[in-house]
């Protein structure tokens, strides 16, 4: 039954209309661009009634079940990209803190992480292959790419900046170890950019490319063979603080892959731009609500050939933000009337 189910998750048409949005992602991150912007708005459904934690294999087939019904809203509509995804983010935020020995816990819908008891400096690389919450995380993705289904794209979980990791473990102590105990802090976000590192080699191992994507992958879906890190924390430093201590560690986590990535914003990280432009596997940066307050700022200090995905919100709406833009370089997250080259006000 299963499999007459899932059999229109490689249906042929559908599988063309992947491959369009795929070739129009890349076609815009490449500057050959038809019209100005991109409309993205992928599709995602995480099923009610099944425990991943305790029955992921029954989550994946729900989740594909439920995929494989409604498949046709893949969009063949030229405004509009709209992948459809699988995404399974264990612990959250905090997935990789527990890997690293914090305590992760629920409330209220919610997953919180205590901070470590363990001083600054003592980390250690985990083995990832005696580790509960990885071996979770592999078995939902080998399960997945064991059904054979090609037009699904697959999410990461949270795989975020090395700065945002330790915040989580160690809180407000990790700003003042830049200045008390520059060794001990340095020890310990390499440790988390190396396991980071391990975690998206193996993701890449497991998951063919043309449908591997990191965390919220319907909203910050990228060309086949990009990576993503969160840099929420960043909106904490300063320019100089990050270009010392963060800016090369997250360069080095988008270098495992092979086309760079993007780094996801959600604060005031203007003072970054500079850096960010500097930075060679940075291709795209998602500026979500009080991020995209700054389009204008990023459009003038990042390198023209970086791509900027922009999540519309109140103080930003869409009809603002075309008028700061252009459509110039930016893939609106949403529905929206779509940009044709030469529209627009800049």
């Amino acid at each position: 039954m299963k499999e007459k189910t899932f059999q229109i998750l490689n249906d042929r048409t559908l599988l063309s209309r992947k491959e369009k949005v795929f070739s129009r992602l890349q076609d815009f991150y490449d500057g050959k661009r038809e019209e100005n912007t991109l409309n993205l708005n992928g599709y995602v459904f995480f099923p009610e009634g099944v425990d991943p934690y305790r029955e992921p294999e029954r989550w994946v087939d729900a989740a594909l079940d439920y995929m494989a019904e409604h498949a046709e809203k893949l969009s063949a509509d030229e405004r509009l990209l709209r992948p459809l995804c699988i995404e399974f983010g264990p612990y959250g935020v905090h997935f990789v803190d527990k890997i690293l020995g914090a305590n992760v816990f629920m409330v209220d819908g919610q997953w919180n992480c205590e901070y470590l008891k363990t001083p600054i400096g003592s980390l250690e690389m985990p083995d990832l292959d005696k580790d509960p919450t990885w071996q979770l995380a592999e078995r939902v993705a080998k399960y997945f790419v064991a059904q054979k289904v090609a037009l699904p794209i697959f999410g990461l979980p949270t795989i975020a900046s090395p700065l945002n990791v330790a915040v989580n473990l160690y809180g407000s102590e990790v700003f003042c170890a830049f200045f008390d105990d520059e060794e001990g802090i340095r020890h310990d976000l390499k440790v988390i950019t190396d396991v980071q590192k391990e975690i998206h080699r193996r993701y890449r191992e497991m998951i063919p490319e043309k449908q591997l994507q990191p965390v919220v992958s319907w909203e910050r879906t990228q060309p086949y063979g990009c990576g993503q890190i969160c840099g929420c924390s960043t909106q904490m430093l300063s320019g100089e603080m990050y270009r010392e201590f963060i800016m090369d560690l997250d360069d080095d986590l988008l270098s495992v892959y092979p086309h760079a990535g993007m780094i996801h914003l959600c604060g005031s990280h203007a003072q970054h731009i500079e850096n960010f432009a500097q930075m060679k596997n940075l291709k795209a940066l998602q500026l979500h609500n009080r991020a995209a307050q700054d389009l204008k700022l990023y459009l003038e200090g990042l390198r023209k050939d970086q791509v900027i995905y922009v999540n519309c919100c109140e103080e930003m709406p869409y009809e603002e933000a075309l008028k700061i833009s252009g459509g110039e370089r930016v893939i609106f997250v949403g529905e929206y009337e779509p940009v044709k080259k030469g529209q627009g006000n800049k």
